[in-house]
C-alpha cells in the first residue's frame, strides 16, 4: 500500500513500493534562523514526528541544502545518518556521502523505484543565483502510482515540461505556501491558484499539499489551499502524524482540461 505521513511544513513520509520516503526533513524546534546577506527564517512550530518516532527511512528527498525550511538542523543530522539522501548536485557536492545528486531527467533506481531529477525553479526567472538550484522527483515503480514531488517550485514552466514527458501522473505532492521573503517580489513556491493549475497540467487524480505551515514566509495557508481546491476532490485530508493511504488512477475525477 503506498501512504503518506504528513509531518509539518514540506516535510512527510511517503511508503512506496515496499521503501519508505523522507521528503525534506525538519526536525527542528521553533527558533528563528539568522543568515548574514539574507532574511531570517522563522519557524513557528515543531513536527507531529520527532526523528525516533519516524523511524527508519530508505531514502530521502530533499529538493535541496540551503534553507533551513527545507533541511533543518536536526533534518539534516537525521538525513547524513539515513543510507541515501537524494539531492541537487549543488548538495551532493557540499555534503558528500550519502548524498546523491540529481540534475533533470537523471534517474536512480533504488531496490523498485526509479526516482527521475524533475525541473524546479525556486522563484522567478532570475532568482537562481538568489535562492540557488532546486530539484523535484518522480517515482515509478511497477504495479505502483506514479508520484510526483515538486520541491520547492514555484513555476509553471517546469510542470509543463514534466507533464510533456511524464503526463499523466497519478498523484503530486505539491510545495504550496506562496513563500515570500522581502529581498525578491514574488513568490518562491507555488501559491495555491498555481498548485491547482499544476494538477491539471499533470492530469493527476490526488494531490498531497504541504509546505503551508509552520514557517512565517508562507504567505499562503492550508486553508488558502483548500479554498483553491474546493469542488476538485483532488487535494486529500492530511492531517498532522497521522498516515493516509493513497490511490493510484482511477481513485477520483482528475481536473478536467
Amino acid at each position: 500500500m503506498t501512504t503518506f505521513t504528513y509531518l509539518g511544513g514540506p516535510s512527510g513520509v511517503l511508503e512506496y513500493a515496499g521503501l519508505r520516503f523522507l521528503i525534506d526533513p525538519t526536525f527542528d524546534d521553533p527558533q528563528t534562523y539568522a543568515d548574514p546577506g539574507s532574511t531570517p527564517l522563522v519557524k513557528t512550530r515543531g513536527p507531529a514526528l520527532g526523528p525516533a518516532a519516524v523511524g527508519r527511512i530508505d531514502v530521502v528527498l530533499a529538493s535541496h541544502h540551503e534553507h533551513p525550511d527545507n533541511l533543518d538542523i536536526a533534518g539534516r543530522e537525521f538525513a547524513m545518518a539515513s543510507p541515501l539522501v537524494l539531492s541537487t548536485p549543488e548538495a551532493a557536492a557540499d555534503l558528500g556521502s550519502p548524498v546523491v545528486g540529481l540534475e533533470p531527467w537523471q534517474q536512480h533506481r533504488t531496490g523498485p523505484v526509479t526516482v527521475t531529477g524533475m525541473p524546479a525553479l525556486h522563484g522567478p526567472p532570475g532568482s537562481l543565483e538568489w535562492v540557488g538550484p532546486v530539484v523535484g522527483y518522480l517515482l515509478e515503480a511497477e504495479g505502483h502510482p506514479s508520484i510526483y514531488v515538486s520541491g520547492d517550485n514555484a513555476s509553471l514552466d517546469p510542470v509543463r515540461e514534466i507533464a510533456a514527458r511524464h503526463a499523466p501522473i497519478d498523484i503530486a505532492v505539491l510545495f504550496a505556501g506562496a513563500a515570500r521573503v522581502p529581498a525578491i517580489d514574488a513568490p518562491l513556491t507555488l501559491t495555491s491558484a498555481d498548485a491547482v493549475e499544476a494538477a491539471r497540467i499533470l492530469g493527476v487524480t490526488q494531490v498531497v499539499g504541504v509546505h503551508t505551515e509552520d514557517w512565517e514566509h508562507f504567505s499562503e495557508t492550508r486553508a488558502d489551499l483548500e479554498a483553491a481546491f474546493a469542488g476538485t476532490g483532488l487535494l486529500l485530508e492530511t492531517p498532522r502524524g497521522s498516515t493516509v493511504p493513497l490511490g493510484g488512477r482511477g481513485a477520483q475525477e482528475r481536473i478536467e482540461t
